[in-house]
């Protein structure tokens, strides 16, 4: 009997592998790709255009129709999530592939001592075969 070959973790092999920059951009991709985040964003800007429509005018910091500095602050935002977030992706993405790779030698394992052990039970229905006439 062949001793088994023991398979790797690709999950704590991938984790261990990146940066930390690399685990900050996918803990990001994590969270941003949640609907908490989006009710997060859809909230802050239903407040603030809210606010800046409905409060008395000299209450209002971001007057409409114009609503500057919330424009500035969402294309900040965006801009510094865009390219985290497509970071995170493509981790995510070698993740993915390692995990396939993985599942791949697996199945070749598993295919493999398929073969052996379907050899084996052609063997001993041959044997049996042969012994059953003795046994009568």
């Amino acid at each position: 009997m062949k001793p088994t070959v023991s398979l790797k973790n690709v999950n704590e092999y991938h984790k261990n592998s990146l940066s930390r920059s690399q685990r900050f951009a996918s803990w990001i991709t994590g969270k941003i790709g949640t609907m908490t985040f989006f009710y997060v964003i859809f909230s802050w800007t239903a407040i603030w255009l809210l606010w800046n429509l409905m409060a008395p005018k000299t209450m209002q910091f971001d007057p409409a129709p114009d609503f500057l500095l919330w424009l500035f602050i969402s294309n900040m935002i965006q801009i510094f999530l865009m390219p985290l977030i497509m970071i995170g992706q493509n981790i995510q993405g070698k993740h993915a592939e390692m995990l396939a790779d993985n599942d791949f030698e697996v199945n070749k394992k598993a295919e493999q001592e398929i073969k052996e052990l379907k050899e084996k039970l052609e063997y001993l229905t041959e044997l049996i075969e042969k012994r059953l006439p003795e046994l009568k």
